[in-house]
Parts: structure tokens; sequence; C-alpha cells
């Protein structure tokens, strides 16, 4: 599982020119789902995401997670970020898990980030064509990959 965490001021997806999701203060979050996840790595992701410290503390350090600071998640399937553009030009997306997988895995890890204290979470449409606005709050941006996590 791949995903994109941006700490961001506010966030919104639209849809058809219909917002499906916004948010204020938290993460705009691109999630990947890739061949082979299973409920084991949205797991994991969810704990990692929720409790990852990127919100500033008194001090102005890094030290406040999505929970401290009672943020708000906008939680957008990408299944782009599942690319393989090791050959070629155009990328190859063999990697990404299949769409009704990938689609039961999401709506799980936002079920998770709810379950894990996230007072909002958001979502666009999987599957479809989505137009994302976000103002990105330091910036922060993190790049999360379970399959690095399992060889370290």
């Amino acid at each position: 599982m791949k995903a994109v965490i941006q700490r961001v001021s506010r966030a919104g997806v639209t849809v058809d020119g219909s917002i499906t999701g916004e948010i204020g203060n938290g993460y705009l979050i691109l999630l990947g789902v890739v061949n082979g996840d299973t409920e084991k790595e949205m797991k994991l992701m969810a704990q990692k995401v929720a409790n990852l410290r990127i919100f500033t503390d008194e001090n102005d350090k890094m030290n406040l997670s999505l929970l401290d600071v009672d943020g708000e998640a906008l939680v957008v399937s990408q299944f782009t970020l599942c690319a393989d553009v090791s050959h070629g030009r155009r990328p190859s997306f063999i990697n990404s898990a299949p769409p009704a997988e990938a689609n039961r895995l999401y709506e799980l890890f936002c079920e998770e980030l709810r379950n894990l204290g996230v007072k909002k979470v958001a979502t666009g449409i999987f599957g479809a064509h989505m137009d994302v606005e976000l103002l990105n709050n330091g910036p922060v941006t993190i790049l999360f990959n379970t399959d690095e996590w399992k060889r370290g």
C-alpha cells in the first residue's frame, strides 16, 4: 500500500462539479492499493497515518499527530501511485490491485481511521475522475510505502 500524506489547512474533492468531500485542518491522503495488499497492510497504514507527528507544537517542533490536533482527513483513492515507470515512457499499472479489492481496502482504510479516532474522514469517489484542491500547510508532504516497511 502506498500513500502520499500532505498536511493541509483545507482540501476538497469535486466530481462532475459537485463537492464529494472537503476538510479543514488535517491531511489530504492519496492512497494507492498494490496488488497483494491485505487488511494487515491497511491497518498498518492507518495506524501510521493517524499517529504520524507532523503538526507543530508550542515550540514549533513537529511533535503532534492528526489525533492530537483533532484534525480531519480527506482520503482519495489513486491507483496511479502504483505505477511502474521503469520501462518505456508510458506507465504500467500492473502492480495496482484489482478494482474490487482496491475499493474494499480503500473503504476499510477510511473506516479504520474513523475507528482510531479521526473526527472527520471525507472521501472522493472511487474510480471517478476527480478534481482535488488543497492548501498545503508547510508545505509538508510524506511518502508512505508498506513494502519498504517490511524490508526494514
